[in-house]
């Protein structure tokens, strides 16, 4: 998704003005360039690939075992408000010969965090991507985040949190793994965001 910063830029010109802001005072000169640069840095996750992320560090293994990464933090727009997302995701998979490399599964959370997004969709995305290049016996992913389009406009619910899960695999077919994966994640968690 390649998008011009001059056009950004003239929309945001075009959203103060009708506002009732005129985008030539003092602390609005540059406000427009801001923020087609941060708008262009919060969704660039549109012009990166998850498999080329993953393929470019798997390594043969031959534990079986679970493999978390707990407490990602991240951050991401909705699609239907273009305002803030702020959470935590928790990714873990059972390799099944191969093991990817610790960094890739931050990597691909922020990739798809760096898009305009749902919660429900991004959870999904995350499982698929690492199921998709990893092929391992199972994948989880849970996301607990919470919505500015809640808190600042709309129902106005301040500190309200949405959770989503994502199960593939052993985690959705053996409710042990599912389990312990759900204790690991919720054992000494931070409660706030």
């Amino acid at each position: 998704m390649k998008s011009d910063n001059k056009e950004i830029e003239r929309a945001v010109e075009t959203i103060l003005r009708s506002l009732g802001e005129d985008p030539e005072r003092e602390g609005l000169k540059k406000t427009p360039q801001r923020v087609a640069r941060a708008l262009k840095f919060l969704t660039e996750g549109y012009g990166m690939d998850p498999d080329e992320i993953l393929n470019s560090a798997l390594f043969s293994s031959s534990n079986d075992e679970m493999v978390l990464v707990r407490d990602i933090e991240f951050y991401s727009m909705c699609e239907h408000h273009i305002l803030p997302i702020v959470g935590r995701a928790h990714v873990a998979y059972i390799p099944d010969g191969k093991v990817v490399g610790l960094s890739k599964i931050p990597r691909v959370v922020n990739l798809f965090a760096r898009r305009l997004q749902i919660q429900e969709q991004m959870t999904e995305q995350i499982a698929d991507a690492i199921s998709r290049a990893i092929e391992p016996k199972g994948v989880a992913v849970v996301i607990q985040a919470r919505h500015m389009c809640m808190e600042m406009r709309g129902v106005q619910k301040i500190n309200s949190t949405t959770v989503t899960s994502a199960l593939r695999g052993l985690f959705k077919s053996d409710m042990r793994t599912r389990n312990e994966f759900y204790d690991l994640i919720n054992a000494h968690s931070p409660s706030n965001f």
